[in-house]
C-alpha cells in the first residue's frame, strides 16, 4: 500500500496511539471540569446523589430497572456470582478466550470454572459446545460479549432454561451493543459492565456496574457492596468493600449522551478499516472481524487475524512505527498457570488456543481519523512487503 492508492491523501507519519482517551476529556472539558468541581464541592466522595443518578441513567440505556455501581467490571461479576448464591460445590461455564477477570471472579467466590471453546468467527462462546459441560454442579453460564459484538443468545437461554442455570453477562467490552434489537445489560438474569478508561464508556479509573431487572437481587447487590450491609453496621452477609466513588459517576454522567455518537463512530471507523485493508489487497492477510448480521457490533476493538509467523513480527513491526498495537489474549485461560489446577492441557480447546495466536487489535477509539488509519494500514502493508521480500 502507498499513498498513491488514494490520490491526494498524504502519509501521516506521526504516532498512532491504540487509544486515545485524551480525546474525549478535550471535547468536554469544560462539562467534565464542573462536574468534578460539583462533586469536590459537596462533600460527597462515595456513592451518594451522583452514584444513584448514574446507577438509574445506566439502567435506562441498557433497558433494565436496575443498576448498582460498584468498583470495577471484575467486581461486577464477583458482586453477581455472590448474589446468586454461587460458591464452593458449583460450576459456572466461561469461554477460555476472554479477559482473566471472568474465570477468576468464579474462582474468587469459591466456585469451579468450566470452559466452553469459542466460536472462530465471533470469538464468542460456541454455544453448541455448552450442553455437553454442563453437569448437576453447573448454575450458570458467562457469555462474553467479546471486543464489542454480543454472543448468539438465543441458543444460550435455551439450554439455560432446560436446564434451569443462570445467565449471566460480561458485558464489559459491550456497552450499547445489540442482540436482534435488545440492548446489552438485558440479556441475562444480571449482566456486568465495566467503566475501565478504554471502555465504549469510560471513567478515569477503575469502575464498573451490575444492571438487573430483579428487585431481590438489587437489593442484595446494594448489601453485598458495602460489607453486606442494609442498614449501617448491621451485616445480612459477610459482603465487600466494592463501592463506587462519586467522582467516576460525575465524570461517566457527562460523558453518557454522547455514547451514542461515539458508537456511531466506532461503527463507521470498522468500516473505513474494511475498505482500506481491501483496498491495499491485504484481505489475505489481515482478516478482518465479521459483524453477525443480528447484532449490532460496536467495535471495543477492532482486531484481525493474522497468519501466526507473522503476528509476533508484525506486533514489532507496527510498534517500532509508532503505532499502537495490542494482543487481547496471547494465552487461553486454561493454559494459564494459576488455572492449571483445573487439569485442562494444551489442545483442548484449539480454537481459543488458534485465535490467541494469530489476533491482533489496530488502532481503534471514537475520535479516529481517516489519516490515522491509513497510516496504520499502511505500516501494515509495508511489512508484509519486506516480509515477502526476505522470503524471496
Amino acid at each position: 500500500m502507498t499513498s498513491s492508492a488514494h490520490p491526494g491523501t498524504p502519509t501521516n507519519h506521526k504516532a498512532v496511539p491504540l487509544c486515545d482517551i485524551q480525546a474525549q476529556y478535550r471535547a468536554l472539558q469544560a462539562e467534565i471540569d464542573a462536574a468534578v468541581l460539583r462533586v469536590l464541592r459537596s462533600g460527597q466522595a462515595i456513592l451518594g446523589p451522583e452514584v444513584a443518578a448514574f446507577e438509574q441513567e445506566v439502567a435506562a440505556f441498557c433497558g433494565a430497572q436496575f443498576g448498582v455501581g460498584c468498583s470495577s467490571g471484575t467486581d461486577a461479576l464477583i458482586l453477581a456470582l455472590r448474589a446468586l448464591d454461587i460458591g464452593p460445590g458449583d460450576e459456572v461455564l466461561v469461554p477460555p478466550f476472554t479477559f482473566f477477570a471472568t474465570a477468576s471472579a468464579v474462582c474468587r467466590v469459591g466456585a469451579k470454572p468450566v470452559f466452553v471453546d469459542i466460536d472462530p468467527i465471533t470469538f464468542n462462546i460456541d454455544p453448541r459446545q455448552i450442553e455437553g459441560k454442563i453437569t448437576r454442579h453447573t448454575r450458570a453460564i458467562i457469555p462474553v460479549h467479546l471486543f464489542g459484538q454480543c454472543c448468539d443468545m438465543d441458543p444460550i437461554w435455551e439450554i439455560a432454561d432446560a436446564h434451569q442455570i443462570y445467565v449471566i453477562e460480561d458485558a464489559a467490552q459491550s456497552f450499547g451493543s445489540e442482540y436482534h434489537g435488545r440492548r446489552c445489560g438485558t440479556l441475562g438474569i444480571v449482566a456486568c459492565l465495566s467503566f475501565y478508561p478504554t471502555k465504549n464508556l469510560g471513567a478515569f479509573g477503575d469502575a464498573g456496574m451490575v444492571v438487573t431487572n430483579d428487585p431481590n437481587l438489587d437489593r442484595k447487590l446494594r448489601a453485598l457492596r458495602v460489607h453486606g450491609s442494609e442498614v449501617k453496621y448491621y451485616h445480612k452477609y459477610i459482603g465487600y468493600n466494592m463501592r463506587l466513588d462519586a467522582l467516576h459517576a460525575a465524570v461517566l454522567r457527562v460523558k453518557l449522551p454522547h455514547v451514542p455518537q461515539w458508537l456511531a463512530a466506532r461503527e463507521a471507523a470498522a468500516q473505513r478499516y474494511d475498505t482500506l485493508i481491501e483496498n491495499a489487497n491485504l484481505h489475505g492477510f489481515l482478516r478482518r472481524p465479521v459483524a453477525q448480521p443480528d447484532r449490532r457490533h460496536t467495535f471495543n476493538q477492532y482486531v484481525v487475524r493474522v497468519p501466526p509467523m507473522h503476528r509476533d513480527p508484525l506486533v514489532k513491526y507496527l510498534k517500532d512505527n509508532h503505532i499502537g498495537v495490542e494482543v487481547y489474549y496471547p494465552l487461553s485461560l486454561h493454559e494459564q498457570e494459576c488455572f492449571q489446577f483445573l487439569g485442562y492441557r494444551t489442545g483442548d480447546f484449539p480454537t481459543s488456543e488458534e485465535a490467541a495466536k494469530t489476533v491482533l487489535a489496530l488502532p481503534m477509539f471514537p475520535e479516529i481519523t481517516y489519516e490515522q488509519q491509513y497510516r496504520t494500514i499502511e505500516v501494515c502493508a509495508m511489512y508484509l512487503q519486506k516480509a515477502i521480500r526476505q522470503a524471496a
